[in-house]
């Protein structure tokens, strides 16, 4: 069967594993979703749950939901920090800061441990989302895949993806493209599986290594 008869089949099988998954997902963990949110509710003001603009498959803008590891001004914050020519620099090369102030305690946890994504099922049910893709950028971001934009939005964003389990702390902005490209060239339903043993194995390991740290 050649890719234009098999990428069809392929999509529409995966959503139902889709669904099917995030379903189990979420009543498996819901006694660790109430822990997540009395912790959060606890260590800081605000909404257990972020809602953040994302572009999405065809160029759809889409809010992705977290659990909210920031404390409630951020975006003004993140105004003033800007100023600082250095900050500023280190913001648009990876659209994140390594030393973040305006991350809570708990959500340093949280972003530790990946637990903050889990929200993340429910954008996969609406179909805004996929267990495994490239992961949602925000406007300013996609530009930097220039020629390859199209291609980038062309599949749904994933809650993990060959970037996710393939990074470290080395990894570019420009080695990210490439691992998100590669998997919209080549993804199958054993790069699929291939992608989701390699993300839990990737998240116990970093479990493991932080459980001799007294860092919350």
């Amino acid at each position: 069967m050649d890719n234009k008869k098999r990428k069809p089949i392929y999509y529409f099988i995966k959503r139902i594993l889709d669904v099917i998954i995030s379903l189990i997902a979420l009543v498996l963990i819901s006694p660790l979703f109430l822990v997540v949110s009395l912790a959060i509710k606890k260590d800081s003001k605000g909404s257990v749950l972020y809602k953040h603009k994302r572009i999405g498959k065809n160029g759809k803008s889409i809010e992705v939901y977290k659990f909210r590891s920031m404390y409630q001004n951020s975006e003004q914050q993140l105004e003033n920090l800007l100023k600082n020519s250095k900050i500023k620099d280190e913001w648009e090369e990876n659209f994140k800061l390594k030393n973040d102030p305006r991350i809570t305690k708990v959500g340093k946890f949280l972003r530790r441990t990946s637990l903050d994504e889990l929200p993340q099922f429910f954008n996969v049910i609406k179909g805004d989302m996929s267990i495994v893709g490239p992961r949602p950028v925000v406007s300013d971001e996609i530009k930097k895949f220039g020629n390859d934009k199209e291609k980038i939005l062309s599949v749904r964003p994933g809650l993990t993806g060959w970037w996710v389990c393939n990074r470290n702390e080395d990894t570019t902005y420009d080695e990210r493209i490439q691992l998100e490209l590669y998997y919209v060239d080549k993804q199958s339903f054993i790069l699929d599986t291939k992608c989701f043993f390699k993300t839990i194995n990737s998240l116990l390991k970093k479990e493991g290594e932080n459980n001799g740290e007294n860092k919350l």
